[in-house]
């Protein structure tokens, strides 16, 4: 398809197909750095527990899932010992998730691979003038006040 011919071409099919190759690629990289066994959906996980974790509640909130899909993501992690569940510092029953060494290394690797990535498309595309016409697009459809969840649906 030349250059032209993609102007025909939806916007949301547009996006989707960009999406979806840039997750290919980043996804392909990971697995060949070590990783073949987490998807991206364990990365968003990762994203959305960094820093001080959450409870599964909050997990599900954060990916746009259910409950009980986050306490399965959670339940595969803390297998593979990506996370693991602490007491909550508020009490009660609650169960605190935070991320273990490993998933702070995957993360550093996931990371270092992203910013490649973003290197090697910025060689032919305008990075910048993308990152602001996306958020312009994601604040026009969903308003002010913060990102909206990353629904996993791939």
């Amino acid at each position: 398809m030349t250059r032209d011919e993609y102007e025909g071409v939806e916007l949301t099919f547009l996006l989707g197909l960009g999406f979806q190759l840039l997750l290919g690629e980043f996804t392909r990289r990971v697995a060949a750095a070590g990783y073949p066994d987490l998807r991206p959906l364990h990365g968003m996980a990762f994203q959305s527990l960094k820093g001080p974790g959450a409870t599964a509640t909050e997990l599900a909130e954060r990916l746009g899932v259910t409950k009980q899909a986050a306490g399965q993501i959670v339940d595969d992690l803390e297998r593979r010992g990506y996370v693991r569940r602490e007491p909550h510092p508020g009490g009660g029953r609650r169960k605190l998730v935070v991320l273990t060494p490993a998933a702070d290394t995957h993360l550093a690797v996931a990371g270092r691979i992203l910013h490649e990535l973003e290197a090697e498309l910025g060689h032919s595309v305008d990075l910048g003038a993308l990152r602001g016409e996306l958020g312009r697009v994601v604040r026009t459809l969903h308003g002010e006040g913060g990102l909206p969840p990353l629904r996993p649906v791939w």
